[in-house]
């Protein structure tokens, strides 16, 4: 157990129960837990294996690797269609999590296997993501915007197209488009602070 990350367990919400097991499941697997992203992360060799994390209406274990894993038991979520390597194990009460607990363990086991052995993911390339038209009338028609976006980095590229395409009407993509354009033209991604 590492003690930096002990508020996480002992802080109010309706999933402490449930997350309190799912760590003493994940150190019975000899990972070490660290804090990242503001949330248990447990590594094998410094290499990320598991997280825990927790939304309103499920608490899940995130494998970083997960779609390298067998699923025998066809149980890991894609949170979603974005997601290209992660995939999750959710739970919705203790019991589950109990009743479940060989099983997790084999998968934890298996994600550990996978990172011994080396394997890695081929991730889709920023320019394999669609652009959306709104986007793509925009980047056309004006060379300093375009410019500027694809000085930015292949991450903050990807991550504003993602932000872009997410949203379902074309007047929701324009607006988002719109309010983003400032921040491209200063070389900012979607979730930098701005100071």
């Amino acid at each position: 157990m590492n003690s930096n990350v002990d508020w996480f367990f002992d802080k109010d919400t309706p999933w402490k129960q449930e997350y309190n097991e799912l760590r003493k499941i994940v150190l019975d697997c000899t990972l070490v837990e660290e804090l990242k992203w503001g949330v248990p992360c447990y590594t094998y060799n410094k290499s990320n294996i598991v997280l825990i994390h927790g939304f309103k209406k499920y608490c899940a274990l995130l494998f970083h690797k997960g779609v390298l894993l067998k699923d025998t038991n066809t149980i890991l979520i894609q949170q979603t269609k974005n997601v290209q390597s992660a995939r999750q194990l959710r739970f919705t009460s203790l019991q589950e999590i109990i009743d479940l607990k060989t099983t997790i363990k084999s998968y934890i086991f298996e994600a550990i296997e996978v990172e011994k052995a080396g394997l890695e993911i081929k991730l889709k390339k920023t320019s394999e993501f669609k652009i959306p038209d709104e986007f793509k009338t925009l980047l056309e028609s004006n060379s300093e915007i375009k410019s500027a976006f694809y000085s930015l980095t292949p991450g903050r590229q990807r991550g504003y197209l993602l932000h872009f395409a997410n949203a379902k009407q074309s007047k929701t993509r324009q607006s988002r488009i719109e309010k983003s354009i400032p921040n491209i033209l200063n070389g900012k991604g979607l979730n930098d602070n701005y100071k």
